[in-house]
């Protein structure tokens, strides 16, 4: 339907209205990072997509805290761009750019050879890179490139620094999941396109249901090793997300932007999982926008989906089959 059909209805007006009185009620209650003593000197941190959006504004805090921190992004441009945005908007020198295109398993590989080859730390993982609106798209390693880019680029990632991780104990692993997680579906079959889903809309809440997965299944497998994973959902936050759908979408989403949270304000919940004192030693949970903990959907929370879902994910990366790197 074309954007002036959908906003000539009264009904769609109302709803509209209604959504952005409720998220901009909602985005005034998050935890406020400027209350959070943490200071994070002799850290070595990783954010991924974090030339602009909510990744930028959590690389920006972290930096501010003293932490070395690692932009890891796809563009060279525009990565470079915000590692000189922070250093400047921080005075910490120890910003620095790592090429990471999370559709990709040849750039996943590459990017974490060069890290643990240059890196003798690692304290906090944040996967927060994400793309939705794409079309239904194999990519040249045979596997659909938003739920590469979402969910298995990161699965690999996670597993290729864990040892790293681990040396580094007490750390942590954040992964951006979505309140939208609770409409996917998580059938191994969509990493490779065996089955498709109808719209960028699906794939992406189906990638961040698995974020969720990936999350429990792997909180199990870390018990003891003092490194923790937890996901959030950051909430309806504007930035530049919306970017590959059409003119009338983008156009609704910009009805409700004075409404919802700039991507500061959405930063909240990611930074939460990753620095705060309260969240030290939890792992395997989900946190809402408001940095509560919430129940996930019912999917969200079957072992046996999460241990299948592993199983095919190791298989498509190749984990388990000798050295990665």
């Amino acid at each position: 339907m074309e954007l002036p059909g959908v906003c000539s209805h009264p009904g769609w007006f109302l709803l509209t209205l209604l959504l952005g009185l409720l998220l901009w009620a909602r985005k005034r209650r998050a935890w406020d990072p400027r209350q959070c003593p943490t200071d994070l000197t002799g850290k070595t941190v990783i954010v991924t997509g974090a030339n602009s959006g909510i990744g930028k504004c959590v690389a920006l805090e972290l930096a501010r805290r003293n932490a070395r921190t690692i932009l890891a992004c796809r563009s060279r441009e525009r990565g470079q761009a915000a590692v000189e945005e922070i250093r400047a908007a921080t005075g910490n020198p120890a910003v620095v750019l790592r090429l990471l295109d999370t559709s990709s398993l040849a750039s996943v590989r590459a990017f974490t050879r060069d890290l643990l080859r240059e890196e003798k730390r690692l304290d906090l993982l944040v996967n927060n890179a994400a793309v939705t609106g794409l079309p239904f798209t194999i990519t040249p390693e045979g596997l659909e490139e938003t739920f590469t880019t979402n969910y298995l680029g990161p699965f690999l990632l996670t597993n290729l620094l864990l040892d790293l991780l681990k040396s580094s104990a007490p750390s942590r692993i954040v992964n951006v999941s979505s309140f939208r997680h609770s409409v996917g579906t998580a059938d191994p079959r969509y990493l490779t396109g065996q089955r498709q889903l109808s719209g960028g809309d699906s794939a992406y809440s189906s990638t961040k249901l698995m974020n969720l997965l990936f999350t429990a299944e792997l909180a199990q497998r870390l018990q003891g090793t003092g490194v923790t994973v937890n996901a959030l959902s950051p909430g309806v936050v504007s930035t530049g997300i919306m970017r590959h759908y059409g003119c009338a979408m983008r156009a609704l989403f910009g009805l409700v932007r004075p409404f919802i949270k700039s991507a500061e304000q959405g930063s909240a919940s990611t930074l939460y999982c990753a620095i705060a004192e309260e969240t030290a030693g939890i792992t395997g949970k989900y946190f809402g926008s408001d940095c509560g903990l919430v129940l996930p959907s019912p999917a969200a929370r079957d072992a046996g989906l999460a241990r299948k879902l592993w199983e095919e994910s190791e298989r498509l990366t190749g984990l388990g089959r000798g050295p990665q790197q």
